[in-house]
């Protein structure tokens, strides 16, 4: 059933992959495998998102991303002051802006 699913994103277009992942969610839901049938309906509650990534090839990646650099920062902190603290060094872990140290020539 995973290795057939897998197939779903060979699909050429959206009717065939509705129609596929329609036999798929039958198949996995009458299967009596407990793990398979959470995750059947998981995709069907997820579906017009899951369908969605064929037209738009967009994942919420980047998000996961910008979030595990703020979690990181939150946990090194220990907690911060202020909000405005927060958001600055927010700011700083996922701006990868780049500071050049000028040299003083005294």
């Amino acid at each position: 059933m995973k290795l057939s699913l897998q197939d779903f994103f060979e699909q050429p277009d959206r009717a065939t992959e509705e129609a596929f992942l329609k036999r798929w969610y039958f198949w996995a839901t009458h299967s009596r495998l407990e793990p398979m049938i959470r995750v059947a309906k998981t995709i069907r509650q997820h579906q017009e998102g899951v369908l969605a990534w064929f037209e738009h090839r967009l994942t919420n990646a980047m998000l996961e991303g910008m979030n595990s650099l703020l979690q990181a920062a939150k946990a090194r902190a220990r907690g911060y002051r202020s909000d405005a603290n927060f958001l600055a060094m927010a700011y700083l872990n996922a701006g990868k802006l780049q500071f050049q140290l000028l040299a003083h020539s005294w």
